[in-house]
């Protein structure tokens, strides 16, 4: 009986020391951590510049729409300039020609834009991505940008944090009491304890030493 109140106090202070650790997950922190994983993650999986609604594309269009190429030299180095400006001029000039030509010419000046703009982030071309396939964080990062206020996409990172960090913590309590029962219950209770103290540890490495634009 002693033994299951101690494991119950155990599990109350691990419930306190989680409530005060979704706390210290501030906005500012919390943008810092899933920015930062995003980034970790493998290249395949980020390919936002890429898409037609990513912004390198989005740009592109309105180069050509307004004959201003300067619009997406931003999304490449300087040495790779003149491909670009060479590829714009003539794209440009085919716009009022015939419109099957165009739309193959105009797609080409896409493609060639987006992996000159993928090799100056160390990152493989694999080709144009359809609209809707970007995921959703980034979607939400561009539109605070686009409107300037960042409210909506912290409260929402903020909420989704708190609630897998909670997930993992509430397994781990649960098996906590029983891990000594059996090897089984054992086993089962350090896969829980090491995806929960994993997951924490990557926010903690993330925050302490930030993110990269590789992937991006």
């Amino acid at each position: 009986m002693e033994t299951k109140e101690k494991n119950v106090g155990k599990n109350e202070e691990r419930k306190a020391r989680v409530n005060k650790m979704s706390l210290l997950l501030k906005p500012a922190l919390i943008m810092g951590f899933i920015f930062g994983f995003l980034f970790f993650l493998p290249h395949t999986t980020l390919a936002h510049c890429d898409s037609y609604d990513g912004p390198v594309i989005k740009d592109a269009y309105k180069a050509l729409e307004s004959n201003n190429v300067n619009l997406v030299l931003k999304w490449i180095a300087p040495d790779q300039e003149q491909e670009i400006i060479s590829l714009f001029n003539k794209t440009y000039n085919l716009k009022t020609g015939d419109n099957e030509i165009y739309q193959i010419v105009e797609k080409h000046f896409l493609e060639t834009l987006v992996r000159l703009h993928r090799e100056t982030e160390g990152a493989p071309y694999t080709g144009l991505k359809p609209a809707g396939t970007t995921k959703m964080i980034v979607v939400l990062s561009d539109k605070a940008v686009e409107t300037q206020s960042v409210d909506d996409l912290v409260g929402k990172l903020n909420a989704h944090i708190e609630k897998v960090v909670r997930e993992k913590f509430n397994l781990v309590a649960s098996l906590y009491g029983v891990k000594d029962e059996s090897v089984e219950k054992g086993r089962e209770y350090v896969d829980a304890y090491v995806d929960y103290t994993h997951t924490l540890e990557a926010i903690h490495d993330i925050l302490e030493h930030g993110g990269g634009h590789s992937a991006h």
